[in-house]
């Protein structure tokens, strides 16, 4: 009896075991190198380990990170750090596997590959060093979901991310003075708008003044004249300080008649 008990215990462990399925996985069980079409996201999961076995992948957001030389438009390599942003929807794991087996990244490494080349190949180095690389990893993004999908359904792409742009030293000088140079006619500008402006202010005042002139000019008749001489006489009279007047009898204060 003691004989067949630990035969019968080995073949009970053997035929079943379980897998555990932890937060951020989900599991696919294939028996007989079928997978099943029910994906466990959290829990335990029996099978038998003679026919059966559990498969388990990642359902967070995964990156593959590369650095490839890319070509531009007009024949320029450009070095680029790449991040790839994707994660597995987790109701198609069983189709990722089927289609394209456990080894799914090195089939996106070579979609990104081939579908950077294309898009890169159709700017200016320079774009991917301005405001276009948005416009560019958008583009890469977009074919590499064309390409994907006729693989397998059930990769996900939340980016593609060019980082680290690296231009040919030529270029990157050819650049750098570019930018310098459109900074130096912003400056000549900004001083010439300045100098403009000084000018009209000075136009504007010297104008108020010659204005200001004519009129007084013209206010100033005979009588007024006379009026304001005998206001200054007074005001003199009143001082008790000693004063002498010197006048031609008619205008106070005004010596010369014309």
């Amino acid at each position: 009896m003691k004989k067949m008990i630990l035969p019968v215990s080995i073949f009970l462990i053997m035929s079943s075991s379980c897998a555990v399925i932890r937060p951020g996985e989900a599991g696919v069980r294939q028996t007989l190198g079928k997978f099943d079409n029910d994906v466990v996201t959290e829990g335990t999961v029996f099978y038998n380990p003679l026919t059966s076995k559990v498969i388990k992948e990642s359902t967070q957001t995964n990156n593959i990170k590369l650095f490839l030389t890319l070509p531009s438009k007009e024949g320029l390599s450009v070095e680029s750090e790449i991040s790839i942003l994707y994660r597995l929807e987790r109701d198609k794991i069983p189709s990722v596997l089927q289609n394209l087996g456990r080894d799914y990244e090195s089939i996106i490494t070579s979609v990104f590959r081939s579908a950077s080349s294309d898009v890169c190949a159709k700017f200016f180095a320079k774009d991917m060093h301005s405001g276009m690389r948005a416009n560019i990893e958008a583009e890469i993004k977009t074919k590499m979901n064309e390409n994907l999908k006729k693989q397998a359904d059930g990769i996900e792409l939340i980016s593609v991310l060019m980082k680290s742009i690296q231009l040919p030293p030529g270029l990157a000088s050819s650049i750098e003075r570019k930018l310098q140079a459109e900074q130096d006619a912003l400056r000549m500008e900004f001083v010439l708008q300045q100098a403009k402006l000084e000018a009209d202010r000075k136009i504007i005042d010297a104008q108020g003044e010659r204005d200001a002139q004519k009129i007084l000019s013209e206010g100033l008749t005979d009588e007024i004249i006379q009026i304001r001489s005998i206001e200054a006489f007074n005001k003199l009279s009143s001082s008790p300080n000693t004063k002498i007047i010197v006048t031609d009898g008619k205008t106070p204060m005004l010596i010369n008649g014309n």
